[in-house]
């Protein structure tokens, strides 16, 4: 229990007193004064309840309360302090030992304090002296890092500005150096001391930039001119490389030619062509990249430095529309000047863009992009098919259009190997073959009929052996693998040689145009136009002359027909040469050969020699007017006609022989001796030979009997052939007048009514003609059969026999 200290007021006095004097709407009520008891009691803060009492403006219950309060707490110590006395006796003994031991220790505690300080002043001012020093030190440590820094930044900016010195190869040195200043200045670990020289590094910074910037740009300016102009030769160099290497081919397929027409198959059928395929493999390797002739230096320099400034993606984009308006410009070249003078600096220009370009896209670290060059190459490429398109659709010369064509496939050859798809540009080359052949057609015509208008169609003399190698050998028509003596009279003329050239050179252009231009089978096509050649022009120019005569003579046509026989073996030849040019093996042309394209104009030769024989063989018949019909007596060595027949084809067969081949010798007389058989029938039926007696057909017997043995004896002429059949067929040529003859010396001519003897003795005569001439015969032959009678008592038996054949072939008319 708390006891009451001395002073306290007793409670119930206390809360009357504060009862009494609070009043009734303010005094703090039972339950404040509990709760100020407490917080005296916890040691609380009492402020609360004095700002409350002396705002209640009574302060009097709180002084009585704290004055109890205190009372309270008098007592309780009081009371504790009964308890505890001998405690407190005690302790306050051992407070006053305490003490002395205090005092004693504070001496002590002055003299060492006293001591300290006299050892520790020498060590002070040490310890000052040392603070000094180190703030010093310190100081001087950090001027030396900023000078440092300034040094480093000043070399920094001394070399930038020798790298600028230098030109601009030292620009990306000199952006380097600037960007080294920009992250010292931007990211250093304080602010430059030195404010000055701060705002110079700050405004040298983006000057270099901007000057770097200027000078790269001037710098990629000269590079896109000096590239410009270089890419046409850039171009012609690879072109020409192109060439080379295709000449290189050419020349390694006519070496392996002689062993591609003798080389065996294996059991799989295939030829053994490795040493060919890597003869042509390393002439191909051996064009190599026409690329090394030009420097890409400044324009990597440009893109690095862009690339430095983070301005890359700007300089791609403007290096692509300046490439873009170059290659427009390129386009241009062929405005000023025809295409035709123009077009290989046009190709050129546009290989060597499109060759940089490729090296651009190679090694320019993402410069340009696959897309960007193919859309740069599509518009190359749509513009060069629509130029070719609009100069070859008004081209007339052969020869230009393969100058052109030959170029332009050289250019698809040089893109091809750099990647780039040409199709279009051959497909136009193909489109326009025919017009070429075209053109090269009417050009070979036109030659053609000035070779054959400029001949005299003599035989070719040739005095010394290179005439005879470039007109005879040079076309495998000679007839020997012997070389003749010297001078050589050839059996053809000079329009043989002639033709062949032309149709040489014709086979050459179109194997030229086909293996570089044309496309699809070579071969195929060339022989296609070659039958085309051979057929359209030269033979319907041979055929054209021969139909219009052109006041030929017979030595002249004998000598075109001559000609004809030639130009069968050069027609061989044509065919081997273009498949050698094409490297399509013999032994498979031999297997495809075809017959004579040159058939009607041999066959018009012919004939026109053979009208003209049988004209000049008509001369001389017309002398038959002079023939006795009525003749006493036949005439004893034939009529006159005949022998100057005769001698016309004696003489005509001596010439004969050393122009016309003998197969065509042998027909052109079997013909003219048929030509001659017609006309002897024609005697007996002309019109004006009104009756003729036996002493006539006699004569005609013996005319014929002439003829008969000049063709025997031409017969000896063909020892190659089969001279049984050769005599028979001269002979056979004679056959109708020959027959007729005999019918009408036949003592039976009733005979030839009869079917079998018919067939087998007269059937190649004419019935109606037959009755025409017995009817003349008849009239004159009272006197020739009256000597096979007995004064004419009795009918002649074969003019009985007559008179029955005129009337049964009457009533068969």
């Amino acid at each position: 229990m708390r006891r009451k200290l001395p002073g306290d007021a007793p409670p119930s006095a206390a809360g009357a007193a504060g009862a009494g004097h609070a009043p009734s709407a303010s005094a703090p009520s039972e339950a404040d004064l509990a709760q100020l008891s407490a917080a005296i009691a916890a040691g609380e803060d009492l402020g609360p309840f004095v700002r409350r009492a002396f705002a209640c403006g009574r302060p009097e219950p709180l002084l009585a309360s704290l004055r109890a309060a205190a009372r309270d707490r008098e007592a309780e110590i009081e009371e504790l302090c009964r308890a505890h006395f001998h405690d407190f006796i005690r302790a306050v003994d051992d407070l006053r030992s305490l003490l002395a031991d205090a005092d004693a220790l504070k001496g002590s505690l002055s003299a060492s304090h006293s001591q300290l300080l006299s050892s520790a002043a020498p060590l002070l001012a040490s310890l000052e002296s040392f603070l000094a020093a180190r703030s010093l030190a310190g100081n001087l440590s950090s001027a030396l890092a900023s000078s440092r820094r300034c040094v480093r930044l000043l070399a920094l900016a001394a070399r930038a500005n020798a790298h600028l010195q230098a030109g601009n190869h030292g620009l990306y040195l000199a952006l380097r150096a600037v960007d080294a200043i920009d992250r010292d200045l931007a990211s250093g670990p304080e602010p430059l001391p030195l404010p000055t020289l701060r705002c110079m590094l700050l405004s040298v910074v983006p000057a270099v930039r901007a000057h770097a910037e200027r000078e790269i740009s001037r710098e990629f300016s000269d590079w896109m001119v000096s590239i410009r102009a270089a890419s046409r030769h850039l171009g012609q160099v690879a072109i020409g490389r192109s060439a080379a290497a295709r000449q290189r081919l050419e020349e390694l397929r006519s070496k392996h030619r002689p062993l591609e027409e003798c080389i065996t198959l294996d059991d799989d059928g295939v030829g053994d062509l490795d040493d060919f395929a890597a003869a042509a493999a390393t002439a191909d390797a051996a064009d190599g990249a026409a690329a090394a002739s030009f420097d890409l230096t400044p324009l990597y320099r440009a893109m690095h430095i862009h690339q430095t400034l983070a301005l890359g993606e700007r300089f791609k984009k403007y290096y692509l529309e300046n490439r873009k308006l170059q290659l427009t410009s390129d386009f241009d070249v062929i405005a000023a000047t025809p295409f035709l003078e123009s077009h290989q600096v046009f190709f050129s220009q546009i290989a060597g863009f499109f060759i940089v370009e490729d090296r651009v896209f190679r090694t320019g670290g993402g410069l340009t992009s696959r897309p960007d060059v193919d859309t740069l190459w599509d518009a190359a490429v749509g513009k060069m098919v629509s130029v070719m398109e609009d100069n070859f659709s008004r081209m007339q010369t052969a020869n230009h259009l393969l100058l052109i064509t030959d170029y332009a496939a050289l250019l698809s050859a040089t893109m091809r190997r750099y990647g780039y798809p040409v199709g279009m540009m051959l497909d136009v080359l193909a489109k326009h073959r025919d017009k070429y052949h075209d053109l090269l057609l009417a050009d070979c015509r036109r030659q053609v009929a000035e070779a054959l208008a400029a001949d005299k169609f003599d035989q070719m003399l040739m005095r010394k052996e290179y005439e005879y190698s470039m007109n005879v050998l040079a076309f495998g028509i000679q007839s020997s693998d012997i070389t003749p003596a010297f001078p050589y009279v050839a059996p053809f003329s000079c329009t043989v040689p002639d033709i062949c050239r032309i149709v040489r050179s014709f086979i050459e252009d179109s194997v030229s145009f086909m293996a570089h231009g044309g496309g699809g089978d070579t071969y195929a096509a060339v022989k296609k136009y070659l039958g085309r050649i051979l057929s359209e022009v030269v033979d319907a120019s041979i055929q054209k002359l021969v139909d219009s005569g052109s006041g030929l003579s017979v030595s002249q046509a004998m000598q075109v027909a001559a000609n004809m026989s030639v130009m069968e073996r050069a027609c061989e030849f044509f065919t081997r040469h273009a498949a050698q040019l094409c490297g399509v093996p013999l032994r498979a042309v031999e297997r495809g050969r075809r017959d004579f394209p040159l058939r009607r104009s041999r066959d018009a030769a012919e004939a026109l020699l053979l009208r003209l024989l049988c004209a000049k063989a008509d001369e001389f018949m017309r002398q038959s007017d002079g023939v006795n019909w009525m003749a006493d007596d036949p005439p004893p060595g034939g009529n006159e006609y005949a022998n100057e027949v005769i001698i016309y084809l004696e003489t005509l067969t001596s010439t004969a022989q050393q122009i016309l081949p003998l197969p065509v010798l042998r027909r052109v007389l079997v013909a003219v001796l048929a030509h001659i058989s017609e006309r002897i029938v024609e005697l007996f039926l002309n019109d004006s030979v009104k009756r003729f007696n036996a002493n006539a057909v006699t004569g005609i017997d013996t005319d014929l009997k002439m003829f008969e043995a000049f063709a025997e004896g031409m017969s000896s002429l063909f020892v190659d052939s089969d001279q049984e059949s050769a005599k028979n067929e001269m002979k056979a040529a004679l056959v109708e007048a020959r027959q007729l003859v005999n019918l009408l010396m036949s003592n039976s001519p009733e005979t030839f009514l009869n079917p079998v003897i018919r067939e087998k003795s007269y059937n190649k005569l004419d019935y109606r003609k037959v009755a025409i001439i017995s009817e003349k015969f008849r009239d004159s032959s009272e006197s020739y059969f009256s000597t096979f009678g007995t004064r004419g008592a009795r009918q002649n038996p074969k003019k009985k026999s007559l008179d029955t054949l005129i009337k049964r072939l009457r009533e068969a008319s």
